[in-house]
């Protein structure tokens, strides 16, 4: 809970299909690949490619900064990302809350006011102004980014009490915003004359019901609805669903119909069954939980079979969204292998504000998304795994594709491991192995990568 316009690139290369830009399995290109004398791939060649230039930004974290500044702080950063690889970046709940301008936006109370009334203690939220808030989407926009829209629909904070005859008692349901739009009573929530409750509640917070037409209309259905406010008034371009498990996925399908745009959804669960189903009746992609428990039990409990374990991404790489860290949850401590594993496999990395902006070194996670837009197409091969060493292959997709090894022991390793190319020299372009071996004329050829670390190789 704590919970695209397209790159402008010197290349020509255009999609016909339009979910390719949030998956990596897609057409790349065969330019020469760029690298700094360190190894490090030279961003400022601008050798990225459209094809596979899909990795989300999440655009901050638990308690940033209070004082109306988060829009202004992101707005001065997107051009950066835009140059690093990034294709979108996902916001945190922007309209106001019942903390005012304390809360992180997972308290909704007016959908539509985004720093412009006072209410709740405040003007503006924690973030900023309504117009610092388009002005950072417009820049967004200008630097080739989608922006998403945290989206809470399970239930609101801050309404006044009133006399509720479904429960007998007084309830914190009567909603009336100084925006003048979607106010709500206790029969819009749960219970009511047609439902007592649904998927489930959150945190004692009244609990709206999306089976009432008041509940549908100003959701998603009129033409100022919340959905088509954000898209078309505000200039949002996806979705990502809060706490999913508290409605029904009909919910997120109709409001996808609505108004389309890239949707994902939070739903907090490590079954793959569940996940899947999800986002097939959401017609939705999904946050890839059980991947993230796969990687925290093989990184951190330092057993990489665990990376056989089944995954959204493996089901349908389509739809699962990969995370090594979010704002609501921070188990995986060996991020540099986590995050060279999403970034080197199929599905949509996201990758976490601290991670990017303090905790890790932005140069390597500059080469690995450069890696991921460039090299990483096509579907995945797991050639090893064991407690200490895992390798897999892209196998290409219009492209030359990949051989990742990661290396979770105190020693330096090397395998022997089938590639894609025949006769080809090949590099590692994560810079952690100067090694240029050429492959067998059957394809094979012995590859290594260093302590606690990982090696990323394909045709010189």
């Amino acid at each position: 809970m704590k919970k695209k316009e397209w790159f402008k690139l010197k290349f020509s290369l255009i999609l016909c299909l339009g979910f390719l830009f949030f998956i990596s399995c897609s057409k790349e290109s065969t330019e020469e690949l760029v690298l700094s004398p360190s190894g490090e791939v030279d961003l400022s060649n601008d050798t990225k490619s459209v094809a596979n230039a899909s990795v989300m930004m999440q655009a901050f974290y638990w308690d940033v900064p209070a004082g109306g500044n988060w829009w202004n702080t992101v707005d001065a950063k997107v051009t950066d990302w835009a140059n690093a690889g990034f294709n979108a970046i996902w916001l945190p709940p922007a309209a106001k809350a019942q903390n005012g301008a304390f809360s992180m936006g997972y308290d909704p109370f007016d959908y539509f006011d985004f720093g412009e009334y006072d209410q709740m203690g405040s003007v503006e939220t924690r973030f900023g102004s309504t117009t610092e808030l388009k002005s950072l989407i417009g820049s967004a926009h200008q630097s080739g980014l989608q922006v998403y829209a945290d989206i809470v629909i399970n239930h609101n904070s801050g309404g006044a009490s009133e006399a509720n005859p479904y429960t007998g008692n007084d309830t914190w349901t009567d909603f009336q915003p100084k925006s003048g739009l979607f106010n709500r009573s206790y029969d819009d929530f749960h219970p009511n004359d047609i439902e007592n409750n649904d998927l489930g509640k959150f945190g004692g917070f009244p609990d709206l019901c999306h089976k009432k037409i008041n509940v549908q209309n100003w959701l998603w259905k009129n033409s100022n609805s919340v959905a088509k406010y954000y898209k078309n008034e505000m200039g949002f371009d996806g979705w990502r669903f809060d706490y999913v498990k508290g409605f029904e996925p009909w919910v997120v399908k109709e409001w996808n119909a609505s108004v389309g745009g890239f949707s994902v959804g939070e739903l907090w669960d490590g079954s793959v069954d569940y996940l899947n189903w999800w986002a097939n009746e959401a017609n939705s992609s999904v946050f890839d939980f059980a991947c993230y428990y796969a990687m925290n039990d093989a990184f951190d409990g330092n057993d990489l079979t665990k990376l056989n374990n089944d995954m959204m991404w493996k089901r349908n790489a389509f739809r699962a969204v990969t995370f090594v860290t979010n704002h609501d949850t921070d188990e995986i401590w060996n991020k540099k292998l986590a995050y060279a594993y999403i970034l080197t496999h199929e599905g949509y990395p996201c990758v976490f504000y601290r991670d990017y902006e303090e905790w890790l070194d932005k140069g390597m996670m500059n080469n690995l998304i450069w890696i991921h837009n460039n090299l990483a197409s096509g579907s995945t091969s797991i050639l090893y795994a064991d407690n200490d060493e895992y390798v897999a292959r892209r196998n290409g997709y219009n492209g030359a594709g990949l051989i990742v090894y990661i290396n979770n022991s105190d020693n330096w390793q090397e395998r022997w491991v089938e590639t894609n190319w025949s006769n080809t020299t090949i590099k590692d372009y994560s810079g952690n192995s100067n090694w240029e071996p050429v492959t067998q004329s059957g394809k094979w050829v012995k590859i290594q990568v260093p302590p606690k670390g990982y090696s990323v190789w394909s045709v010189k």
